[in-house]
C-alpha cells in the first residue's frame, strides 16, 4: 500500500487512515471491545489503565456511549460480534486536538515526557514527536536509572520510556512503569513532566496524578476515553495501536506536526 510520502491534507489522511485499517473498519473484533468494556464496569483494574474511576462507570452500556461518542465503534448495543469500527473524523479531530496541546508545549519550552506500552506499533510515533518538540526547544525528561517494575526494567529507548524484560520491549497496559517514573523523579528531587504523551496505563497513571497528558488509545481500551471525557486527559487519539506496518502510522504523525507549527525530525 503506497504511503503518503508528505505532509497529508485533511482528506489525504482520513482516506490512509481507512486503507492502512489504522481507523475504519479495524481489525479489533466486536467481541473483544464488548468484552473490555464489560470488564472495566464490572471493576477490573487492569482495564482502568492506571485511572482511578471509582464507581461512575458500572454500566457497560454507558462505556459504549462514550466510546461510540469519542472513538466511533458501532453505537447499537444489540451488535455483539463481527466487525467493530473506528470514526477515522475522530481520529483526525483528536490529532487536532493534540497538536494543540504540543504547540503550546513547545512555545512554553516545557518539560516532556514520552513513554509507550506499545513499541511495536508507536514507538516511531512518540520519537519522531519528541524529536520535533526538541528541537523546537522543549526538554526531554531523561528518566532515573535502574527503575523496575512489572518483573522489568524502565527504560529509555529515543527519548521514549518502555518496559523490558528478557531483552524484549514489552507491549504493556500497566501503569506500575509510569509509576516508577514519576516515583523516581521524585526521589532524586527533580521536577515532574508538564506534559505526557504516551498511551495505555503510561498515560493514565500520568493524568490520573495530576500531569497534562495526551495519548493514542484502540477501540478496545476504553478507560483512556473515559478519562478524557472526564478531563483527566486533555487528548485520547483513537486508532488500531499495531497495524501491519508500523510506517503507516508516518502519514498521521505528519499531520500531527505539522498542525502543531513543528518541523518534523524523520
Amino acid at each position: 500500500m503506497p504511503i503518503p510520502s508528505a505532509v497529508p491534507s485533511r482528506t489525504e489522511l482520513i482516506d490512509h487512515l481507512v486503507r492502512s485499517r489504522i481507523a475504519g473498519d479495524v481489525a479489533t473484533p466486536r467481541e473483544n471491545n464488548l468484552s473490555h468494556y464489560r470488564k472495566l464496569a464490572n471493576g477490573d483494574r487492569h482495564y482502568w489503565l492506571g485511572l482511578e474511576l471509582g464507581d461512575r462507570w458500572t454500566d457497560e452500556q454507558d462505556v459504549l456511549a462514550v466510546m461510540a461518542e469519542r472513538c466511533g465503534v458501532v453505537d447499537d448495543p444489540q451488535h455483539r460480534s463481527g466487525q467493530d469500527t473506528i470514526d477515522p473524523e475522530l481520529t483526525v479531530g483528536a490529532l487536532d486536538r493534540m497538536a494543540s496541546v504540543l504547540r503550546k508545549a513547545a512555545e512554553a519550552n516545557e518539560r516532556v515526557l514520552f513513554a509507550t506500552g506499545h513499541p511495536g506499533g508507536l514507538l516511531e510515533v512518540h520519537r519522531a514527536t519528541a524529536a520535533a518538540l526538541r528541537a523546537a526547544g522543549c526538554e526531554i525528561v531523561e528518566i532515573p536509572g535502574g527503575l523496575q517494575a512489572d518483573e522489568g526494567y524502565v527504560f529509555q529507548f529515543c527519548d521514549v520510556a518502555m518496559l523490558e524484560r528478557g531483552a524484549t520491549l514489552w507491549h504493556t497496559h500497566s501503569p506500575a512503569p509510569m509509576a516508577a517514573i514519576l516515583d523516581g523523579l521524585a526521589h532524586e528531587g527533580r521536577p515532574l513532566p508538564d506534559l505526557v504523551v504516551a498511551d495505555h496505563g503510561w498515560a493514565g497513571c500520568a493524568g490520573q496524578r495530576g500531569i497534562d497528558a495526551v495519548g493514542y488509545a484502540d477501540c478496545n481500551d476504553p478507560a483512556l476515553f473515559l478519562g478524557e471525557s472526564e478531563g483527566t486527559l486533555s487528548a485520547v487519539v483513537p486508532l488500531d495501536d499495531h497495524v501491519t506496518n508500523p510506517r503507516f502510522y508516518d502519514a498521521m504523525t505528519a499531520y500531527l506536526l505539522d498542525a502543531a507549527g513543528l518541523t518534523a525530525q524523520f
